[in-house]
Order: structure tokens, then sequence, then C-alpha cells
């Protein structure tokens, strides 16, 4: 342990890195850690000391990062964050606090409306919840649970599918009246609205239930299925999504499937994903526990 705790810099040199690389100026982050310019550059030349590695080039233009110092500083930023957290939350005496981290279009559209139930459930835990679709790196010991979109695979991890979702078209329902949308061959003369990390593709539903015919008309393209949905919602084509993360759309009437059941994909894409040793967590029990029960309340409901 104690060589481990040898690798570590010195705080106040990866505070002065990180204030450098943020404000793009030694004189800018000298000011913000109240400390001269040369007492913040020594810092950093400690640190480059330590590293072997250059972390920034002087230019006409000012202070950038090597890649070097660009890829440290992710994981730094990330490390500081944390830190920083953990300190306000003691500072401020909140205890029982929960870090949930989460795919952004599931967040937003399924999450969302349903967090409220857990907060009356559990007031004793202060949740954080945040979104991207970076997925957490559990060793800063920044993050709980982690809600991820993909193939499960992620080795040396607890992963447990969330839900099982119906991927299948849908529309607004004045789209699919003024394109008279009643069978497959009908997409033919519509864009279709792409997701590009979506598991399932529309070439794959066309395959199971496109008779024989291949996509052409491809319409505008998305890296997030909220944005895919929105766009069906503003009637630009017809979107291929999960019936589960849209359902909130589904029900006020903004869109709705453009055909039955029967021409939906089953799959598991959502899951949630954390260390072993977070599973004896109270915190961390209770939010599985929580989340098991909603989703078990959206297949049956």
């Amino acid at each position: 342990m104690n060589g481990f705790h040898a690798m570590i810099p010195p705080l106040a040199a990866l505070q002065a890195f990180e204030t450098i690389a943020r404000r793009k100026s030694f004189a800018l982050a000298a000011e913000e850690l109240h400390l001269t310019p040369s007492a913040v550059s020594h810092q950093v030349a400690k640190l480059e000391g330590l590293l072997n590695v250059r972390l920034f080039e002087r230019s006409a233009r000012g202070v950038e990062l090597t890649p070097a110092g660009q890829q440290y500083l992710q994981r730094v930023a990330s490390a500081l964050g944390a830190i920083n957290a953990a300190t306000e939350d003691l500072r401020h005496g909140v205890q029982d606090t929960l870090y949930v981290h989460s795919s952004p279009s599931f967040a937003s559209l399924w999450l969302m409306p349903r967090i409220a139930s857990f907060t009356a459930l559990h007031p004793n835990i202060s949740l954080m919840l945040s979104a991207s679709h970076v997925h957490s790196d559990f060793q800063l010991g920044q993050m709980d649970i982690d809600i991820r979109y993909g193939l499960p695979n992620w080795p040396n991890l607890e992963v447990e599918a969330i839900l099982t979702e119906r991927i299948m078209p849908l529309a607004s329902p004045e789209f699919i009246r003024s394109h008279a949308l009643q069978e497959p061959a009908d997409l033919m003369r519509v864009p279709l609205i792409q997701s590009s990390v979506n598991l399932v593709q529309w070439p794959d539903w066309f395959a199971r239930f496109g008779g024989g015919l291949r996509p052409e008309r491809m319409g505008l393209r998305f890296d997030r299925a909220m944005m895919s949905l929105d766009a069906a919602v503003q009637k630009l084509g017809v979107a291929l999504e999960s019936v589960s993360v849209g359902q909130s759309l589904i029900d006020s009437g903004k869109l709705q499937p453009v055909f039955d059941e029967r021409t939906s994909i089953e799959v598991q894409g959502h899951f949630m994903v954390y260390p072993a040793r977070h599973a004896s967590r109270p915190e961390v029990k209770a939010f599985v526990a929580w989340l098991r029960n909603e989703a078990s309340s959206t297949a049956t409901g």
C-alpha cells in the first residue's frame, strides 16, 4: 500500500495542472489558486518531473496541453471532482449519498419521470444523478452505479439487465395519417430516422418484417435516442426506437407505434453496472431493488 501512495503526485501539483489546463493560462491559474505565476510554474515542473512527461506546450496562442497532458487531464479532472464532491458533502452534513450515472436518453425519458417515487420511498438518501455517453470509471471512486446502454461486455463488474424492451417504428399520429402508413412497404415512401447507437437498426427491422425490402430513403441521423424520438415528434419521419424509453411520449399522444406489437424486436439494452464491493452498501441495495420493481411494473403495466 505504501508503494501505491508513493505514486500519487502532490495534490497542489495536480490542482495547478488542472487549473492551467482549464484556464489555458499560467497567470489566470495563479490568480484562481491565489499563488504567484512562478509558484504555479514550479508545481507543473514538479509534476512533469515526477511523471517524466511533458504536459504543456507554450505557443503564440498561449498554453496548450500535449497529447499526454490531454489524456492525463481526463483522469485527473474526474478524480479531483470526486474529492471535491466528497468534501462538499461532508462540509454540508450530507450522509447516505448515492451517486448514479446513466446514459442520457434513459435518464431523461425513463428515469426522471420515476425518480420522485425513489425519493419518496427513501427520503434519507441524497441521490446525485448525472448523465453522459461515457461509462463511469469505478476506479476513481466517484460513482456507485452506472446505467449503461449497449452489449454487456463489462468484465469484473456486476451486470444486470433492467428490462426487456420492444423496438418498433414510432411516429406522430399526424404523420402516420398524412402518409397513410398501414404496412411495412409504406415506410419506403417516407424518411426513416436513424439512431446510430441503437442495438437494432433499420436494416435489421426490414430483414425481419420488410418482406425482402431494403430501406432507401433515410432521413436524419442522431447519436441519441431522445433526439431521434424528438425528430419523430416534429414529424420529420419515422423513428425505430424503444417503446419503453419513448413511453412518456406515447402516453402524451405525441408518438404512437406505426404498426402493432407483432412488428417489434425485443432486446435487452440497458443494464445496471457496479463493482461487487458496492453491492453491500445500503444505498446501492435500495436503488437496485427500487429499479427492479420499477422495471417490473413497466413490463406488467
